[in-house]
């Protein structure tokens, strides 16, 4: 019977933690489509740098929103960023690459 309950209540505290600052946390792998397809990092949107102005909307409106982008080496993503930026993203940020991303991630 306590059962049902609790995990109604967890199911609950998720829904809070999503509609909470961890939302505002996305990440983008700016890469082509064959490069996303080959391996990517979970939960991140795909947007080809070059799409990134006329996408991002797709993802958030949120302006303020904290938005990591990745790509191979970090140059895309970082002519991404500046894209964001120049529409008035404030808290875009340059991750990098992928491959770094993945030794950071299993470093933790």
């Amino acid at each position: 019977m306590l059962r049902p309950f609790l995990k109604l209540i967890s199911t609950g505290l998720l829904l809070i933690m999503s509609t909470t600052g961890f939302a505002n946390e996305i990440w983008i792998d700016v890469r082509t489509t064959d490069e996303f397809n080959a391996g990517h990092l979970e939960g991140a949107a795909h947007i080809p740098y070059e799409e990134i102005a006329a996408r991002i909307n797709e993802i958030t409106t949120d302006k303020n929103a904290t938005i990591h982008l990745y790509c191979r080496s970090g140059n895309r993503s970082g002519i991404a960023q500046q894209i964001l930026q120049s529409v008035g993203f404030t808290n875009a940020i340059n991750e990098g690459g992928y491959e770094d991303l993945l030794r950071k991630q299993a470093g933790q």
